[in-house]
């Protein structure tokens, strides 16, 4: 009689059982997706800083606005920022970033959220219009960070403001201590305290 066949060796091991996603870190993810879109955050903003599927992401959005996400990011250009009154809330903003990220000893969307939150206080106690949203913060941090914008400051007041990378910054003056012929009687007061935050070096 003929010896049965022996079992063929496996060329290859077993592939190893995927790696499960720690409870923790969902529930994590999910906290920050939920308080960007609290403070307007964008469906694309939310998918480049958010570890969580888009269709998870996309309920959240709805259950927590009533609507769909809208389609689509507008374009920012980054000339929006150095215009006049966009500038001084710009740089604003961007001050209290580089701030938070210098002495918080928080980086990337936490300091981003932080930050906002601080513009967005500090705006409703000077009473005044409130011009970037979140995502149009996000933007900006992202210019500043690629090296497209900086910040100069003004040897008249002494705060730091946006301007065009490479521009010349030795004589700047800001639009704050000089405005357009334009800006007519706009309230500027309260936003030239953008002089007096800490500035990170």
């Amino acid at each position: 009689m003929n010896a049965l066949p022996q079992a063929s060796t496996p060329l290859s091991s077993p592939m190893p059982a995927p790696a499960r996603k720690s409870v923790l870190q969902d529930v994590e993810q999910t906290r920050l997706a939920i308080e960007m879109i609290a403070q307007g955050a964008r469906l694309q903003v939310l998918e480049s800083e958010v570890a969580l599927p888009r269709v998870r992401l996309i309920r959240l959005y709805k259950e927590l606005c009533g609507v769909s996400p809208p389609k689509g990011m507008l374009p920012f250009p980054i000339d929006w920022f150095v215009t006049w009154r966009p500038n001084a809330h710009a740089s604003l903003l961007l001050c209290a970033y580089r701030f938070i990220v210098a002495q918080g000893q928080v980086d990337g969307i936490h300091a981003m959220l932080s930050s906002y939150r601080l513009y967005r206080e500090y705006v409703s106690q000077a009473d005044e219009e409130l011009l970037i949203s979140f995502t149009r913060a996000w933007t900006l941090v992202r210019f500043y960070e690629r090296g497209m914008l900086e910040l100069a400051r003004c040897r008249t007041c002494g705060g730091q403001y946006l301007v065009h990378a490479h521009d010349p910054r030795r004589r700047h003056v800001c639009g704050l201590c000089e405005p357009p012929a334009r800006a007519g009687k706009t309230r500027k007061a309260p936003m030239q305290a953008v002089q007096h935050i800490p500035h990170a070096r």
